[in-house]
């Protein structure tokens, strides 16, 4: 992870210049004071009025000055502090993308998107406008200081003596404010999931009529929320009141002890008009202090987030030197695959099979079996725990994820559609490579071409989040078409079809078997969309129960035969057998 103060580096010029803006801004503020000690002393007590013109063109070059040195720190910090915060929320997502499956496996959504946003935005405004305010406070208060010290070094004692206070009051509350708001974060970040699955969900909540108990549920992260920021800003308001306080009586005391002065002729009027309008000056920074360390506390709590994020890192290494495979023709083998996530019992248990390039392996069993879990394997989502698995002689391990991957055109059993156009989803595996021509033809070898030219749009028809407004076949249709337009050496159809009405399989069945060249596994529970398979697997508690063809399978008498029987009847059984 790069820190903070890496990015601000990198950006050095630019801050250097809108710091230097600042600075000169500040001083610039800072020469009215004077001026006005000579407009008293010189012009109004004195009565040389020939200075009072030059006197009054430095005020008005001073609010020159600061307007033009203003808006270039303003400006330059956003700027500089947007870039930044867009630069950590880029790096951010891009680490989050290289971890493998078992981190979103215990991570939620939610979480993840509040680290991604609320938290990147919090240290945002830590380094534009929180951040800039900081720098100005310092060097404010300082040159105030000197300011004053240089008139009375007495009288500046008194805002000396308050800014020690303050200081301290800061310290006290930022140390408080550092637990709740790590609490608020977390708290934040579960409000999200709540929110999230219930939106992603609402279908599956209505279907059950569950609004009230996730509404209830709602509410009562809500509340927690609630809860916690009511805590910060009880922190807040405990403290604020000092702040408040100091900041009334400085000027106060400064008239009066710069009063005695004046009287007993040890200042100039003059001078004490100058003083009180620096102790006045030196006010709003102690004013700030509290709500400066408020947002400075939440910045660093979301640094402390976003570092756990970055602590973690991906099980799925890739070969330091990695075997790029000139030509992938598709030959898979598992040899004595057994696998297991962490602190969960054996989910698959010494698979072996060889997969010759073109043919077809049909994998059955009940659910939990672990069918979904061997391609997992062969995408390296997981890495196996016992033995291993080779594509076309070489281990998986020794190739590279993207090769090994984009070699594989997958149908997942849960469709995952995106909130775009048909076309832009069919086109997902290959966006830059797949013409017009070809996403017609894949959705037609899929059966989706029909549906989708009945629409008023056709192909740039937008479908809703996850294919909302598409009925369950049409999105498989959509996802067959997906994996049919990559034309990848490698086909897996993950229970793809269970949608689908029979005449519709049956069709894409047929184009199936015309893939030759393609190296096709297919994961089904139906025996229909196995039964041409060259060889079948059938898994019962992640392990091979029975293996053969369709034929072979149904002489044994055993788990195939079973389900072909719950699925076609006796009397189809005797006729083929």
């Amino acid at each position: 992870m790069k820190k903070v103060s890496t990015y601000i580096w990198e950006k050095r010029v630019p801050y250097f210049c809108a710091v230097a803006a600042l600075l000169i801004a500040v001083t610039l503020d800072m020469m009215g004071p004077r001026l006005t000690r000579h407009v008293v002393d010189d012009v109004i007590i004195g009565g040389d009025m020939g200075k009072l013109k030059y006197l009054l063109l430095g005020f008005l070059g001073i609010g020159i000055g600061r307007a033009i040195f203003q808006y270039v720190k303003e400006y330059t910090f956003d700027r500089t502090g947007s870039k930044i915060s867009s630069e950590m929320r880029r790096d951010l997502f891009i680490h989050i993308q290289s971890l493998s499956a078992d981190f979103f496996d215990r991570t939620n959504t939610g979480e993840l998107m509040s680290r991604v946003k609320d938290d990147i935005d919090n240290i945002w405004d830590t380094l534009s406008y929180v951040g800039m305010l900081l720098i100005e406070v310092i060097y404010h208060t300082s040159i105030i200081l000197v300011s004053m010290y240089m008139l009375r070094w007495q009288l500046a004692l008194i805002p000396t003596v308050a800014m020690i206070f303050c200081a301290t009051v800061a310290i006290v509350m930022e140390k408080k404010l550092d637990n709740v708001y790590e609490q608020i974060s977390e708290e934040n970040a579960k409000l999200n999931t709540v929110a999230e699955e219930n939106l992603a969900g609402v279908r599956a909540v209505k279907a059950f009529a569950r609004e009230k108990f996730e509404i209830k549920k709602f509410l009562a992260h809500n509340q927690r929320y609630y809860d916690l920021n009511m805590s910060q800003s009880k922190v807040f308001v405990k403290f604020y009141p000092y702040f408040s306080v100091i900041t009334k009586i400085v000027p106060l005391l400064t008239i009066l002890v710069g009063g005695k002065y004046v009287i007993d002729g040890e200042m100039t009027l003059g001078e004490m008009t100058a003083f009180v309008e620096y102790s006045s000056n030196i006010v709003w920074p102690m004013e700030m202090l509290g709500w400066l360390t408020n947002s400075f506390s939440s910045a660093v709590a979301s640094n402390k987030k976003i570092k756990k994020i970055y602590q973690e890192t991906s099980s799925i290494k890739e070969a330091e030197n990695p075997v790029v495979l000139e030509k992938v023709e598709g030959k898979i083998c598992f040899d004595h695959v057994s696998f297991h996530k962490a602190d969960m019992y054996e989910i698959l248990h010494d698979i072996s099979f060889t997969l010759e390039p073109g043919k077809t392996l049909g994998i059955m069993g009940a659910t939990g079996a672990g069918k979904t879990s061997i391609i997992q394997l062969l995408q390296r989502m997981y890495d196996v725990t016992d033995g291993s698995i080779s594509l076309d002689g070489v281990d998986i391990r020794q190739l590279p994820l993207a090769q090994l991957r984009t070699s594989i055109s997958y149908v997942m059993q849960d469709v995952f559609l995106f909130s775009d156009t048909i076309n832009e989803n069919i086109v997902l595996g290959k966006k830059n490579a797949t013409d017009s021509a070809t996403v017609r033809r894949a959705s037609k070898d899929a059966q989706a071409s029909e549906f989708i030219e009945r629409m008023e749009a056709k192909y740039e028809t937008v479908i809703g989040e996850r294919g909302v407004g598409l009925s369950g076949g049409q999105k498989q249709r959509i996802s067959i078409a997906r994996a049919l337009s990559k034309n990848d050496p490698i086909l897996v159809m993950d229970d793809s079809t269970s949608a689908l009405d029979m005449e519709t399989e049956h069709l894409i069945q047929e184009t199936l078997q015309k893939l030759q060249n393609t190296t096709k596994i297919i994961i089904a529970h139906r025996i229909s969309a196995v039964r041409h398979a060259d060889e079948i697997l059938v898994l019962e508690n992640g392990s091979i129960a029975e293996r053969g063809t369709h034929e072979s399978l149904l002489e044994k008498k055993g788990l195939y035969f079973e389900t072909y029987m719950a699925q076609y009847g006796d009397n189809l059984v005797e006729q083929e057998v």
